[in-house]
């Protein structure tokens, strides 16, 4: 087995089962060395807390890429979660675009900017824009149904077709980047899945869709997601290791109602591995 070195840029929510703190645990469960830069810290994450403590580290990016560089430090992947800001984003741009990445590193991003067919606070057309660029540089994306539809243009629908899908994740494709994976796509009621366009094969998977909405759940995804991915799992198979692992998580969760503050993944870690080595 390869043994990878990823490099995952997003923020650290220090409470909350999101962001860092659950790319970290699942990438390092999959059998690959996990490096963070930490976008910023928060003490927790914001759904649901009130009266969070946030630092900005923005101004941290560079100085942690040159001390990077001059130790001659490079990666196997970088994957990407929530930015805060176009400047960060045009800073990991620039990462992408260095040294630090191998000439054959995979590069993923979770353009991580709305849900519900809205912007998430604090976030603008600006930022749209600028997360186009950074998806330009993928070789695969993960958006939810919404964030696909901001970076194609599409108006956002709750009731759609497999056509209306399908027609997305081409756009996405002529954008750039090699691959696409759709999560929160739902054709009928009680019904939620993944969808994969690679260029060529389209797959979709679904699964129940359970009657709770959790944050983090988008972090487990890709992290679980990239993670098999460096384990040399093709895209298909890799995507459907992340649904179930996602879908385990939430459906855990759902048997402690007090646990209302994101999702007990911890748990299932060792199933996540066995799936891997299957």
């Amino acid at each position: 087995m390869a043994y990878n070195r990823i490099l995952t840029i997003q923020d650290i929510s220090c409470v909350g089962q999101c962001s860092l703190t659950v790319a970290l645990p699942i990438l390092s469960a999959s059998g690959n060395e996990t490096c963070i830069l930490p976008s910023a810290v928060l003490s927790t994450h914001t759904g649901g807390f009130k009266n969070w403590h946030f630092r900005d580290l923005t101004d941290d990016f560079m100085k942690i890429k040159e001390h990077w560089q001059s130790e001659k430090i490079d990666f196997d992947a970088i994957y990407t979660g929530y930015l805060g800001s176009v400047k960060q984003v045009d800073m990991v741009i620039n990462i992408i675009n260095s040294n630090l990445k191998k000439a054959d590193a995979l590069i993923v991003v979770d353009p991580a900017m709305g849900d519900y067919g809205k912007l998430y606070s604090g976030f603008n057309n600006d930022f749209v824009h600028a997360m186009k660029n950074l998806v330009s540089k993928a070789d695969i994306i993960i958006p939810n149904i919404t964030e696909a539809c901001m970076l194609t243009g599409k108006e956002f629908k709750e009731i759609y077709s497999p056509e209306y899908v399908s027609q997305i994740a081409k756009e996405l494709i002529l954008q750039g980047c090699k691959a696409v994976v759709i999560t929160g796509v739902s054709y009928k009621k009680n019904e939620l899945g993944v969808f994969v366009y690679d260029g060529k094969t389209e797959y979709y998977y679904p699964h129940e869709e359970l009657d709770r909405k959790c944050s983090g759940t988008g972090d487990i995804f890709a992290s679980a997601f990239v993670g098999a991915m460096m384990r040399g799992i093709d895209i298909i198979k890799s995507a459907t290791i992340a649904e179930n692992f996602t879908f385990e998580s939430i459906k855990l969760t759902l048997e402690h109602p007090a646990h209302w503050y994101g999702v007990k993944f911890e748990p299932l870690l060792g199933n996540y591995i066995k799936q891997l080595n299957e």
